[in-house]
C-alpha cells in the first residue's frame, strides 16, 4: 500500500500545479511560469525537500505581500508542506477554504481522498469518513478501489464489522486490493465471532501464489490470523495447516511456531509440540513468543514425565528472565535520565525534517536491542520525529540568535561610519553654491540670446580667432598704410582680404557654434536640476537616516528577546515531548518487564510444583 511519504508527495505536487494546470486547460495557453522571485525561491527549497526553510520563506513573503502572482498556489503549497510536518489540522483548514472555491470536481475529489487517507493515518476516523463522504464524482479506478478499502478499514477500526463486511464481500478479481479486501473481511468476520465464514476467505489467501513481497507478507499474515482464530475456537487440528504455511524466516514466524506447538499440545502430542518450541528457544528473547516458548518447553516435558529436564528448563527460563529484567531496568533508568533520546540526533546533521525523515542507524549501546520494538510502534515513531523537529527548531533559533548578534555589529558599524562621514558631507554641501550656479546658467542663457538676436558672430570666436581679428584690425590703423602710394594700397587690399576671409569663416560657423553652446547650456541645466534633486535626497536622507537607524535598532535588538522567548517555548516543548516519549518507551519496557515478571512467577510456581511432585514421589518410594 502507498506510504505516507508518497501520499504527501502526491498531494503537494497536486496542489503546487493545481491552478496553473486548470487555467492552462481552460484557456489553451502556455503554462504559467514563476512570476514572483520569492515564490521561485520557495520552490527551490521545496523540490529539495527542505520544507522548513521553504515554509519560513513562504510565510515571510506572504507577510510582505510579495506573492501577488502566486497567492493561491502558495496557499496550496503551504498546506502540503504543513502536512509534511504532520500539521494536518492547519493544512486541512487551508485546503477546505480553497476547495470551497471554484475548483474542478476531479481535483476536488482527489484532494478529499488524500485528506481522508492522511486523517485516517493520524487516527481521526470521523474526519476521514467525512472527507470520503464529500467525494461527489467517480475517482480513477485505482483510487476508487483504495477509497473503498479505506472506508471499510475505518468501519473495522470503529468496530462496525457488519458494515465493513457488506462493503467488501462483493469485491472480485485477483489484484492486490482484492487480496487486502479478503483479508479485511476475514478479520472482521473473526472479530464478530463468525470463524467458520472467515476460515474460507483466510484459507484462500493463505494458499495463494504471491507475485511480490507485499503479498507474501499478506499471505503469512492471513495464515497466522486463521491459525490463531481456529485455535481459539477449539479447532487445534485445523489450525496446524495454516500455521505451518507461514515462512520460517518471515516476521510472523515466531508466533506461527508457537501456535503450531500449542496446536500439537492441545492434541496431547507433546513430543511434536517440543519441535517448534525448541526452535523458538534460540531466537530473540525480547519476542513474547520466544518467552512463552521457554515456559511451554518445560510444561511439555513435565507432561511427558521428564521431571528433571523440566526443572532444568524452568531454572534456565527463570535465570534468562531475571537477566533480561535487569537489562530492562538499566534501560529504563537510562531512558529516564533524558540522554537516551539525544543519542538519536547527536550525530545527525538534521538535513531533513518532518514526515519524510527516517532513522538510518540505531544508536550504539545495550539499549539498541530494545529500539526495534519501540520503533515498530507508530506512536513512538511520530514522537521521535516530533522530538527531532523540535531539536531542529531549537538549533535553528540558536543560529538565528547568533545571526542577530552579527546584524547588531553590522548596524553599529554602519552607524559609526555614518557619524564619521556626516561632517564631511555637511562641509561639502556648505561649499556647493547651487543657487549661484543656477544664476550663472541663467545669465549665460541671456547672453547667448543677445548674441543670437544681434548676430554677433565675433562673440562666438575662439581665442585664437579673436586674437587674429585683433591683429588684423590693429594693422588697419597703422599710419604708414594711410599713405597714397601703391605699396600701401596693396597692403590695405591684403589686410581687407584677410579680414574678409576670417569674417566669412566666423559667420559660416555661427549657427553651429550657437547650437553647440546652447546644447551645452541645456545639459548644464539638466545637470543642475539633477544636482538639486540629489541635494534634496541627501537632505531627506540626513533627516530620515537617524530615524531609520532607530527603527532598525529596535527591530534588531528586539529580535533577541523574541528569539530567546521562542527558544524557551521550544525547550518547554522539548521537555514535554521528551517526557511523552519517556512515558511511551518506559511504558513499553515496563510492559515487557511485567510480562517477564508474570512468566517468572509462573515458572517459579511450576518449578515448586515439580519439586513437590518429586518430593511426594520420594516419600512414597521410601
Amino acid at each position: 500500500m502507498p506510504s505516507a511519504r508518497s501520499i504527501i508527495r502526491c498531494l503537494c505536487l497536486l496542489f503546487a500545479f493545481l491552478i496553473p494546470t486548470a487555467q492552462a486547460a481552460k484557456n489553451d495557453r502556455e503554462p504559467i511560469v514563476v512570476q514572483d522571485p520569492q515564490y521561485g525561491e520557495v520552490l527551490f527549497y521545496f523540490y529539495q525537500e527542505d520544507y522548513f526553510p521553504a515554509i519560513v520563506r513562504l510565510l515571510a513573503a506572504k507577510e510582505q505581500e510579495q506573492l501577488s502572482d502566486h497567492a493561491e498556489e502558495a496557499e496550496l503549497l503551504l498546506g502540503g508542506m504543513y502536512l509534511s510536518y504532520g500539521h494536518h489540522l492547519e493544512a486541512a483548514a487551508i485546503f477546505e477554504q480553497l476547495l470551497a472555491e471554484n475548483v474542478d470536481t476531479d481535483i476536488r475529489d482527489r484532494t478529499w481522498f488524500f485528506l481522508a487517507k492522511i486523517w485516517y493515518q493520524r487516527g481521526y476516523l470521523d474526519r476521514a469518513r467525512e472527507a470520503l463522504a464529500t467525494i461527489e464524482g467517480e475517482l480513477p479506478k485505482n483510487l476508487q478501489r483504495e477509497a473503498l478499502m479505506l472506508d471499510a478499514q475505518i468501519l473495522i477500526d470503529a468496530g462496525e464489522y457488519d458494515a465493513a463486511i457488506a462493503k467488501l464481500q462483493n469485491w472480485k478479481g485477483r489484484t492486490e486490493w482484492a487480496s487486502y479486501a479478503k483479508f479485511n473481511v476475514g478479520v472482521a468476520l473473526v472479530r464478530s465471532g463468525r470463524v467458520d465464514e472467515a476460515a474460507k476467505l483466510l484459507d484462500d489467501l493463505g494458499d495463494m501464489d504471491p507475485f511480490n513481497e507485499e503479498l507474501t507478507s499478506l499471505r503469512d499474515k492471513a495464515n497466522l490470523a486463521l491459525g490463531y482464530a481456529l485455535l481459539q475456537d477449539g479447532q487445534a487440528y485445523a489450525a496446524k495447516a495454516p500455521l505451518q504455511r507461514v515462512r520460517l524466516e518471515g516476521p510472523f514466524s515466531n508466533k506461527a511456531l508457537l501456535g503450531v506447538g500449542w496446536a500439537d499440545a492441545e492434541m496431547d502430542n507433546y513430543n511434536r509440540a517440543l519441535v517448534p518450541w525448541m526452535e523458538l528457544r534460540g531466537r530473540d528473547l525480547l519476542d513474547s513468543a520466544v518467552q512463552e516458548s521457554m515456559l511451554a518447553i518445560p510444561y511439555a516435558m513435565a507432561q511427558l514425565d521428564s521431571i528433571s529436564q523440566a526443572a532444568d528448563h524452568y531454572l534456565n527460563a527463570i535465570e534468562a528472565f531475571y537477566e533480561e529484567s535487569n537489562r530492562l531496568d538499566r534501560t529504563i533508568e537510562h531512558i529516564e535520565s533524558g540522554a537516551f533520546f539525544d543519542e538519536f540526533i547527536e550525530d545527525d546533521p538534521l538535513d531533513s525534517t518532518g514526515w519524510y525523515w527516517r532513522l538510518e542507524e540505531l544508536p550504539e549501546g545495550p539499549e539498541a536491542r530494545y529500539l526495534f520494538h519501540l520503533l515498530a510502534t507508530h506512536e513512538f515513531q511520530e514522537g521521535l520525529k516530533n522530538y527531532r523537529d523540535l531539536s531542529y527548531l531549537y538549533r535553528n533559533l540558536d543560529t538565528w540568535q547568533q545571526n542577530v548578534d552579527v546584524y547588531a555589529n553590522m548596524l553599529e558599524t554602519r552607524k559609526e561610519a555614518y557619524a564619521q562621514r556626516l561632517p564631511m558631507v555637511e562641509e561639502s554641501l556648505a561649499r556647493a553654491d547651487l543657487d549661484g550656479m543656477v544664476a550663472r546658467k541663467l545669465e549665460y542663457d541671456s547672453i547667448l540670446n543677445n548674441i543670437e538676436e544681434s548676430h554677433d558672430w565675433l562673440a562666438l570666436a575662439t581665442k585664437s580667432e579673436f586674437d587674429l581679428w585683433g591683429e588684423i584690425t590693429g594693422l588697419e590703423g597703422t599710419p604708414a598704410l594711410q599713405a597714397n602710394i601703391p605699396e600701401a594700397e596693396e597692403v590695405r587690399d591684403k589686410i581687407a582680404l584677410l579680414k574678409g576671409v576670417l569674417q566669412w569663416d566666423l559667420e559660416r560657423d555661427f549657427k553651429e557654434r550657437l547650437w553647440r553652446i546652447r546644447r551645452n547650456l541645456h545639459q548644464a541645466g539638466e545637470a543642475l536640476v539633477e544636482t538639486q534633486r540629489s541635494r534634496r535626497q541627501i537632505d531627506e536622507t540626513m533627516r530620515t537616516e537617524p530615524l531609520r537607524f532607530e527603527e532598525i535598532s529596535d527591530r534588531v535588538y528586539g529580535l533577541g528577546p523574541r528569539i530567546e522567548g521562542m527558544k524557551m517555548q521550544v525547550e518547554d516543548a522539548l521537555a514535554r515531548q521528551r517526557a511523552l516519549m519517556q512515558d511511551i518507551a518506559v511504558g513499553e519496557l515496563q510492559a515487557q518487564k511485567g510480562r517477564l515478571d508474570v512468566y517468572t512467577i509462573q515458572a517459579r510456581f511450576a518449578l515448586a510444583a515439580i519439586y513437590d511432585i518429586a518430593a511426594t514421589v520420594g516419600d512414597v518410594s521410601e
